[in-house]
């Protein structure tokens, strides 16, 4: 196995398409063309985790944080960032990160949360724009069905509980191949008419290669007319945080309790209590303040999340209650979930959790 086959098999589960525009997921050290001798998750690799991987003989390390955030111009072991990522090039260890890629996932760092909560009937929070595509292209009528399916198979025209979604019409095509052409249908420099069918197919957009591989091979034209268009359209399956409801409700005191037990938490910061039972509980792990008055708006009682202000407190408006449990606490579960789902897709291979804690807060 090479680290090319870890990667593919992870961005299937959450792809990169979905990471934020901040953000630095994706392979940041190492050659994707490396045989892996072993599987090292942790959530930040830091110095002392690169060091456990050469200990173990592992040389693909799968983090959740990027060790390497933002741009550097030199490579000197003056902080921790460096430190790392120069040891990891000298004993040729690679280092993956999923980041907001796993954070956007329907099945990643938030629906572990709520698992661990015990939250069910679980929806997204804050759906991701932009994910959704639509291909229009044109078509000799013969070949309509086979491209339909043939697009179908990659995933495409998949619309919430529905699939092999399209629409498709009817229309005349025209054209005239120059000296350079070589058309399949009619003859150079002469004008022809082409019964053709106009087929309309929605994509999420990490689907987009596979999409345009299938049209190309299936399509007979030398030169196909194709137009691609991003959607407005909301994606409720991709997207961060989520909400969802307690099996029984409970008071907020109560509340506060059960979740210091269940994030095994000694304290929480909070906004100030309502005097109401709760039930509607919203998640978003990491700092998650941007998605306060999405919290209200979904009917949140409870609003989880980290490293919110001293401000961002009135932003609860008498409305939901803010729960800060610590941005490591509220992550804490990601290194588990990558754990489960690699070892169940390569399950003859060496994967480990690290055995560092990587949380860099401390509390007296």
């Amino acid at each position: 196995m090479i680290v090319k086959d870890v990667i593919d098999f992870l961005n299937d589960y959450a792809p990169l398409d979905y990471a934020e525009d901040y953000d630095n997921a994706g392979l940041i050290v190492g050659d994707e063309k490396n045989k892996v001798t072993g599987i090292l998750i942790c959530h930040d690799s830091i110095l002392e985790v690169i060091d456990e991987a050469i200990k173990t003989g592992y040389n693909l390390v799968v983090s959740f944080h990027p060790i390497l955030f933002k741009g550097i111009k030199k490579l000197t072991p003056n902080n921790y960032v460096n430190k790392a990522i120069i040891k990891a090039v000298k004993h040729n260890i690679s280092i993956f990160s999923t980041h907001t890629a796993l954070d956007n996932s329907k099945f990643g760092v938030n629906m572990q949360l709520c698992k661990e909560i015990g939250i069910s009937n679980t929806n997204i929070l804050y759906p991701k724009k932009g994910t959704i595509k639509k291909l229009t292209t044109y078509i000799p009528k013969e070949n309509a069905e086979k491209l339909k399916q043939e697009l179908f198979s990659t995933g495409a025209g998949k619309i919430g509980k529905y699939e092999n979604c399209s629409f498709s019409f009817e229309g005349l095509g025209t054209f005239k191949g120059n000296d350079q052409s070589n058309p399949a249908i009619g003859e150079k420099h002469k004008d022809t008419n082409q019964r053709e069918i106009c087929v309309n197919i929605i994509y999420l957009k990490h689907l987009e290669k596979k999409v345009l591989n299938s049209l190309r091979e299936v399509h007979p034209y030398e030169e196909i007319a194709y137009e691609i268009i991003t959607l407005e359209n909301s994606n409720e399956n991709i997207g961060l945080g989520m909400f969802g409801e307690l099996s029984n409700k409970m008071g907020e005191k109560e509340f506060l309790f059960f979740i210091k037990k269940k994030l095994n938490v000694e304290f929480v910061k909070h906004s100030k209590l309502l005097n109401k039972d709760v039930k509607k509980i919203a998640v978003l792990g990491g700092s998650g303040s941007f998605a306060i008055e999405q919290a209200i708006s979904a009917g949140a009682d409870v609003f989880i999340t980290s490293d919110l202000k001293y401000h961002d407190y009135f932003r609860a408006e008498k409305s939901v209650l803010l729960v800060d449990v610590g941005h490591y606490e509220s992550e804490q579960y990601t290194n588990k979930l990558m754990y489960d789902i690699l070892t169940k897709k390569f399950p003859n291979f060496a994967i480990a959790l690290t055995k560092i804690n990587t949380n860099p807060v401390n509390y007296s």
